[in-house]
């Protein structure tokens, strides 16, 4: 790495692999696919391709409560392994050209669904379900959804980058980003102090797509950062967040495509409701 200091920028800028960091085989400077690998599919219509980060979290998080509220939302979900370039292999990238989790088929339809925001307006309307009908209270939901989608960048790829995976540590982006994601919280926070979710009374997709972000960071659990970021003032967001995630939904969706943390918090692929209790991670080493 380069003294930041003395860093001045080349009149073209190229791409050095060396440079990206911990993460730096998932980002490249160009779209399209690397190889040829076709997509599995299941027997469900829905056929999800994903991994548990905060954006994949959102829509098993849906579909798990889509099938709690008695929706026939069964679905097939397929690890995706960013670290192993997954993404770029052609069938991904015919479903997603972003080349980024979660990406969704409904083949009862012939849709594919980019974008997890994207996915989880479209399984709303799908379902008519976890998006008010009353149209003030709709337009609250699509207000935060749309606020989450703009702000978690600067939380990810702003504030956790910088602070938990960059390969040296540096002083000015790092304070940059903890603002930002300070304020981001103060935001949620005023809001949260005045509604018990976040579009009202109603928990929508707003609150699904919020929690595996800034549920996980105020409850301590996102980059190591809690104390850091000194997320015990935030009491409102703490509230929502200990709801939220302590429904039965929320934690079998967080356990999908999951491959990190305790073996029995891993189902690295679901197929079927009864694969939480019999192919969990730790079930399938202890018979393997």
């Amino acid at each position: 790495m380069s003294d930041q200091k003395n860093y001045v920028p080349p009149k073209v800028w190229t791409w050095d692999a060396k440079n990206g960091g911990e993460f730096a085989s998932i980002n490249r400077p160009i779209s399209g696919p690397t190889h040829d690998k076709p997509l599995p599919v299941g027997k469900h219509p829905l056929q999800l391709y994903s991994l548990a980060t905060p954006n994949g979290v959102k829509v098993t998080v849906m579909l798990e409560e889509l099938l709690a509220a008695g929706h026939d939302a069964e679905y097939d979900a397929w690890l995706i392994k960013i670290g192993d370039g997954d993404q770029f292999g052609s069938g991904f990238v015919e479903v997603n050209p972003n080349s980024k989790i979660p990406a969704l088929m409904d083949h009862g339809t012939g849709s594919r669904v980019f974008e997890s925001g994207a996915i989880l307006l479209y399984l709303a309307e799908k379902f008519g379900a976890f998006l008010p009908k009353d149209p003030a209270a709709r337009v609250e939901a699509m207000n935060w959804l749309f606020w989450l989608q703009g702000s978690a960048p600067y939380l990810g790829g702003g504030f956790g980058h910088f602070y938990a995976y960059a390969p040296e540590k540096f002083e000015y982006p790092i304070n940059r980003f903890a603002m930002e994601a300070k304020r981001q919280l103060d935001v949620l926070d005023r809001r949260l102090g005045a509604v018990r979710f976040l579009s009202g009374d109603d928990y929508t997709i707003a609150d699904i797509a919020t929690a595996p972000w800034y549920g996980r960071l105020v409850q301590g659990d996102a980059y190591n950062a809690g104390e850091f970021l000194d997320v015990g003032i935030y009491k409102n967001v703490i509230r929502w967040a200990d709801e939220i995630m302590s429904r039965p939904a929320y934690q079998r969706g967080a356990m999908v495509n999951r491959t990190f943390g305790p073996d029995e918090g891993q189902l690295h692929e679901r197929h079927d409701a009864a694969d939480f209790a019999t192919k969990t991670q730790d079930k399938v080493e202890s018979t393997s």
